[in-house]
């Protein structure tokens, strides 16, 4: 979720084994025989299984997959192209049919995938959950390289609104994408990921800083942040832009850091022409507490609504005749820049849903000639914006408002704000709320107190955007924008349920109301 701002390529990469290490673990159902084969944060059996599947084991290896939006899109990729959904280019015709599963990335970092229904019609509606990739985090400066007092330090920025005096004593690390010159003189798009501690933001001890506790920990961001790489200051690269210039002595990067990456890429040191990276904590996603109902997570926010999201999607339209019956078209967003305001190319401001609806509805169009097709399709649609909620903090009771405090473990928290921060309306939540009655599934609704500023999200953008009904919802949580979060177990499966309901009966329950008549 984004801060409110007052005015007061590669191929599918490689299965998640092959990154995940010990970390990756399926989630367990009974008492394992070894601590090894445990996603746990302690050696303490996990709580016994539910009646139904669980989606929480994939979503920990989809966590840790994912430590970057574009490794996030990556993963996302892959497990469509496993599921059978086919591949898109924006670059390229589309030849679309009902019953067809489909989807295309844009930046690698966005991604876009919908299942046409068997019994569509032109003028029928869209039927999406949008979420985003991105969250706050430290991203490298286009020249990194930084020396302190005989330290090889890396220069960042900030991203986003985190916590981010939680980032200091972490075991940190880096991950995003290079940009790679191959002999034939071509480039290529590559993805990183450095699996080790490599970098940390080292405190202050506190008999240097004496009032830290009585006066707060308040950080310069620019002067304490920069994460430590090195002692020895080694030789380092020089931009070809620089070498051209005798007066210029500025360095881009440390040549430690590119030997890194090279030989975790694979690749010499000089092919390295571009990288766009993340500052990353290398503490695994996994399960906690007494009963080992929480997840302990970074990038909760808002990666648990991407799986959920993705994962509603593949069940939904799994088998062919799970689109046998349906009349409209199921698709999933997932936009970045959400967490700096969403206006870029694959931020949830630019057309791209409208793009892709539009370019949707031609394609299925056929020989047909209805009039205003997109127009009707617009009208017809329902968009559920979905974005990691507050929940109650058992030390901070008084900072919401007395008669809405969602809680762990109770369900989505639908979103509500008069100020239309959120884009609910009273026929929204009635929709999404009626799906939930129907299968029984918890709901809680929240609204921020009068003195207290709202954050928003991107369904006001969409909602404004596209011209589309939309509901703002979201998993409860708490230490939103921590480096390490938190959510509760039992609502990942419960998201998973109703996502899945809203794909499976939206479009009928849907023809059941009538607003404007």
């Amino acid at each position: 979720m984004a801060l409110l701002r007052l005015h007061l390529l590669r191929p599918p990469p490689a299965p998640l084994a092959a990154f995940s290490s010990p970390w990756r673990r399926a989630l367990p159902t009974t008492r394992p025989a070894a601590p090894a084969s445990r996603l746990l944060c302690s050696n303490h059996p996990a709580a016994p299984s539910s009646p139904s599947p669980s989606i929480v084991g994939g979503l920990l290896d989809y966590l840790n997959e994912s430590w970057t939006q574009f490794h996030a899109t990556a993963e996302a990729k892959r497990q469509l192209l496993a599921a059978g959904f086919e591949l898109l280019s924006e670059n390229d015709d589309w030849d679309l049919q009902p019953g067809g599963r489909y989807f295309f990335t844009r930046n690698m970092s966005c991604l876009v995938a919908f299942a046409v229904g068997e019994k569509y019609r032109v003028g029928n509606g869209f039927n999406i959950i949008a979420a985003h990739t991105d969250s706050p985090c430290l991203k490298l400066k286009p020249r990194s390289a930084s020396f302190k007092s005989g330290h090889q330090m890396v220069g960042v920025q900030t991203y986003g609104g985190g916590l981010w005096h939680t980032w200091f004593d972490r075991d940190l690390t880096l991950a995003g994408r290079v940009i790679l010159k191959v002999p034939d003189g071509s480039f290529t798009h590559k993805l990183v990921k450095v699996n080790r501690p490599l970098i940390r933001v080292p405190t202050l001890a506190i008999h240097l800083d004496r009032t830290v506790n009585s006066e707060g920990f308040k950080p310069n961001l620019e002067n304490h942040l920069a994460p430590l790489l090195a002692t020895k200051c080694e030789e380092t690269i020089i931009s070809s832009d620089d070498k051209k210039s005798s007066s210029s002595t500025k360095i881009v990067h440390h040549s430690l850091l590119l030997q890194v990456l090279s030989e975790e890429i694979g690749c010499g040191s000089d092919e390295i022409i571009g990288m766009e990276l993340n500052v990353c904590d290398t503490q695994p996603s996994c399960l906690g507490g007494g009963k080992n109902e929480f997840i302990y997570s970074g990038r909760l926010d808002n990666l648990a609504s991407c799986y959920c999201a993705l994962k509603s999607l593949m069940g939904s339209s799994k088998m062919p005749e799970d689109l046998s019956n349906e009349k409209g078209i199921r698709m999933i967003a997932l936009f970045d820049n959400e967490e700096v305001g969403s206006n870029s190319m694959q931020g949830a401001g630019a057309p791209t849903i409208f793009q892709a609806m539009r370019r949707i509805v031609d394609s299925l169009m056929h020989q047909s000639m209805g009039e205003g097709a997109l127009e009707r399709a617009l009208t017809s649609s329902f968009l559920v914006s979905a974005d990691m909620a507050h929940a109650l903090h058992p030390n901070y009771p008084d900072k919401h408002e007395e008669y809405h405090r969602p809680e762990l473990q109770k369900g989505l928290v639908i979103k509500h704000n008069a100020n239309q921060r959120y884009a609910t309306s009273a026929v929204t939540a009635f929709l999404f709320k009626e799906i939930a009655r129907i299968h029984n599934l918890p709901v809680q609704e929240f609204v921020v107190r009068n003195d207290m500023g709202c954050g928003s999200t991107i369904g006001p953008i969409l909602a404004s955007g596209v011209g589309i009904r939309t509901v703002d919802c979201g998993i409860p949580q708490l230490s939103m924008h921590s480096v390490r979060e938190m959510c509760g177990r039992e609502d990942i499966d419960t998201t998973y349920k109703h996502f899945k309901a809203f794909f499976e009966m939206f479009s009928d329950i849907d023809q059941k109301l009538n607003v404007d008549f």
